[in-house]
């Protein structure tokens, strides 16, 4: 799979003269890798519908019996692609951005990750239009990327865990999808079409996640005052006994 550089530049230094270099994916040994390398080829010449599994199998080089064994369906062979890319962009070492900004840290893991999918780019294009034209698949795509974005969240360093963590993964996963748009029209070397759209959605991002905080944060008041107004009930009562008294 490609990877990015060393050192990239942060979401605050990259411009229209920074640029990112990519290598091709590596060659695939396992039957899976051939399997997945073989259906993103045809993701990216067909829709992702009119792809068949006998057709998988020839372009791989394995036999339907192979194909059966590595994967149940088409769905499964994108989730695999999809943690091999979480897998990919975990292995990068982070530890130059450990002191930036929670929105640069995340900036940095996405631009990260369009830069290993640039080998994709035509498959994951073909599989967003597909998407647009059958809901049962978007909702089973969005349960991925909801999963894999939990992921993104913690290699930023970002909490992603519990509720709150949920809300996150799945408000990243609709932002991202909007990047992913842009993204896959954006051929200029410098992508800086896709980094604004990064930009202005994580800063869209970044005030819905202050929400979320806000309103989580709500229970553990009221939980707070509830002692309290006990109390205060209490005190009337006991005073009310002693009037009576």
């Amino acid at each position: 799979m490609a990877r990015r550089p060393t050192r990239r530049p942060t979401r605050k230094a990259a411009g229209k003269n920074s640029t990112r270099t990519t290598r091709g994916p590596a060659a695939a040994t396992t039957e899976r890798e051939k399997i997945i390398t073989a259906f993103l080829s045809l993701l990216a010449e067909k829709p992702f519908e009119a792809i068949g599994f006998p057709a998988i199998a020839k372009a791989a080089g394995v036999s339907l019996a192979s194909l059966r064994g590595e994967f149940p369906s088409k769905l499964a062979i994108v989730a695999a692609h999809i943690k091999a890319t979480d897998r990919a962009v975990l292995a990068e070492d982070v530890s130059d951005m450990a002191d930036e900004p929670a929105r640069d840290r995340l900036a940095d893991v996405l631009m990260r990750r369009l830069d290993i999918l640039v080998p994709h780019r035509a498959a994951v294009r073909s599989l967003l239009r597909s998407v647009r034209r059958d809901p049962p698949l978007a909702l089973a795509l969005n349960a991925l990327t909801v999963r894999s974005q939990r992921w993104m969240l913690n290699a930023a360093g970002i909490g992603a865990a519990g509720p709150l963590g949920a809300l996150r993964a799945q408000g990243l996963a609709i932002l991202f999808a909007g990047v992913l748009d842009t993204w896959t029209r954006d051929e200029e070397r410098d992508q800086a079409r896709t980094m604004a759209a990064l930009d202005r959605a994580l800063a869209r991002g970044e005030r819905f996640a202050g929400l979320l905080d806000d309103l989580c944060a709500i229970p553990a008041r009221l939980c707070r005052a509830r002692p309290h107004a006990h109390s205060r009930r209490r005190r009337r009562q006991d005073s009310g006994e002693t009037a009576v008294a």
